[in-house]
């Protein structure tokens, strides 16, 4: 700004006072260094009035954080791998925007908020160096699923979309796993929750639930709204123990999706549900596809000090 007006103070050579605090799990798999990332470039971006882009700023924000090019934008977003050896033009488009598919709704199944064992830069790293898998799906697995990916999103196909989230997620830990040493991210309890996603697919005879887990052993389910009771029948049931379904839904709603499994699947079923799976989550939360960062005239610094409220 200075340089295009010389009576504005210098504030390019001045400090920042820089505050962060996130509302859910802090590097626990659920992409909190991500949102923080993101947030900031944001930030720095709209103070120092920068022409760049959302794409050309995501080049700095996965600097800190690769999957902060993502969070960028809004709406369903891809990361660009790039061509340049040195990865200075890899970068995140926008496949398309929030309003092209609001329908996809998703329950967080928060199985531990404590910090992870592995951090995800230092474990992809040695995934990077150590699995034989891991080539196999930069280089054959990806390439494929990322358009297939993209066609699933822009046709609104959310059985392809589902299937391939499922098979994705499973690639990306069975390349942990083939990683020397072995890399855990998923425990019992995330395994339990695959199962369960398994089973309600299977009595449906379709897809309506996806699961996926990120660097650690946090369970993401993607669903249609209008599969919501169907879904929740199941999840609620197992989970109604758990923080955070009342941010939602009424009691009657949630006694709505208990009386459907007693009443229309509990006999069908070809197990019993596991009754103790609820000790091992903390808490669910509930949301949807959103815009990416947002201006806000909240405040986390004190303006009078410039410290932290």
């Amino acid at each position: 700004m200075e340089v295009q007006d010389p009576s504005l103070p210098p504030f390019s050579k001045w400090k920042l006072h820089i505050v962060s605090e996130n509302n859910f799990p802090t590097a626990a798999g659920l992409a909190s260094s991500a949102a923080g990332f993101a947030a900031l470039v944001m930030a720095v971006a709209r103070l120092y009035q920068l022409p760049q882009d959302e794409s050309e700023l995501s080049k700095i924000a996965r600097k800190g954080s690769g999957s902060a090019c993502r969070s960028l934008y809004g709406g369903y977003v891809a990361w660009e791998m790039g061509e340049l050896e040195d990865g200075s033009d890899s970068k995140a488009s926008q496949i398309a925007d929030v309003d092209h598919w609001p329908e996809i709704k998703a329950a967080i199944l928060v199985v531990s908020a404590d910090k992870k064992d592995t951090p995800s830069t230092s474990g992809m790293q040695l995934t990077v160096n150590s699995s034989d898998l891991f080539q196999q799906r930069i280089q054959n697995v990806v390439p494929n699923r990322y358009e297939e990916m993209t066609k699933a999103i822009i046709d609104k196909d959310f059985p392809k979309f589902a299937e391939l989230t499922m098979k994705d997620s499973n690639s990306f830990h069975a390349t942990c796993l083939d990683s020397f040493p072995p890399i855990f991210y998923m425990n019992d309890t995330s395994k339990k929750i695959v199962k369960l996603c398994h089973l309600i697919n299977e009595y449906y005879k379709e897809n309506i639930v996806a699961y996926t887990f990120d660097a650690g052993p946090n369970a993401v389910l993607y669903y249609l709204a209008e599969n919501e009771t169907r879904l929740f029948a199941f999840i609620y049931t197992v989970f109604q123990n758990n923080n955070g379904w009342e941010v939602k839904y009424t009691r009657k709603q949630l006694d709505e999706f208990l009386a459907k499994f007693s009443t229309c699947i509990k006999d069908n079923l070809a197990c019993n549900l596991d009754d103790d799976l609820h000790k091992c989550v903390t808490r669910v939360i509930l949301t949807s596809v959103g815009p990416g960062p947002q201006l806000t005239e909240d405040s986390l610094i004190n303006p009078e000090t410039g410290l932290p409220k």
